[in-house]
């Protein structure tokens, strides 16, 4: 029993760990593009699709979560 939930919780945490990595990748991107002459579209751009990729990765892992929590 506690492996089986150990392994979701796992999976879950792996998850949040490459969304938290999104957010991090977009700090980084944004401080450099900010000091250069990029218009801010472009600095919003960047951030859209790392938002979406960083929701995109928590909405994963937490369906994938609920999904096998209620398998068991």
């Amino acid at each position: 029993m506690f492996a089986e939930n150990f392994e979701q919780i796992e999976a879950l945490m792996t998850n949040l760990a490459i969304a938290v990595l999104f957010l991090l990748i977009g700090l980084a991107i944004h401080d450099v593009l900010k000091k250069g002459d990029v218009p801010k579209f472009g600095r919003y751009a960047v951030w859209l699709v790392l938002f979406l990729g960083m929701a995109g990765f928590l909405a994963k892992g937490v369906i994938q979560f609920i999904i096998e929590a209620n398998l068991q």
